[in-house]
């Protein structure tokens, strides 16, 4: 029975095709009333056909006062599923963990770095809010950069 409507969609299919190329054919030939007798079948069969039922795969699907909801499948459903869906959010929040680990110690080094500049230098720390200065500084550590 199965397989005999089957092979009824299967010719119906086939049928519909055929008929869409000879009308991409032959269509621009067609008159102005063969072109809209042949546009409000068109919206007549479209009315007509029969919705395609679309399997819910993850779960149980339920309808509850207008509002859809997707369960999990089964009464306990599965802890591995349940697990593996909050890897994601492990992994997000071990990411973040680690990128403020990392940028907390480079600030502390490049703090670490200046005061100890500020200790070995013979200049007042005043010299270092003079703008000249800063720029004599700037053009220093290029030109020891580059001797390295």
């Amino acid at each position: 029975m199965k397989n005999q409507s089957l092979t009824e969609e299967t010719i119906i299919d086939d049928y519909g095709i055929a008929l869409v190329r000879r009308l991409d054919r032959d269509g621009p030939e067609l008159g102005y009333d063969i072109g809209e007798r042949l546009r409000a079948a068109r919206m007549q069969a479209l009315a007509a056909r029969k919705p395609e039922w679309v399997a819910a795969t993850a779960g149980d699907v339920s309808l509850s006062a207008g509002q859809a909801s997707l369960g999990w499948g089964g009464e306990g459903g599965n802890l591995w599923i349940r697990l593996a869906s909050f890897l994601p959010l492990v992994a997000l929040i071990l990411g973040l963990i680690a990128i403020q680990s990392i940028q907390s110690e480079s600030s502390v080094t490049e703090i670490a770095e200046v005061d100890s500049a500020l200790l070995l230098d013979e200049l007042p720390p005043m010299a270092y809010t003079d703008p000249g200065f800063l720029q004599f500084l700037k053009l220093n550590q290029t030109a020891q950069e580059q001797a390295h």
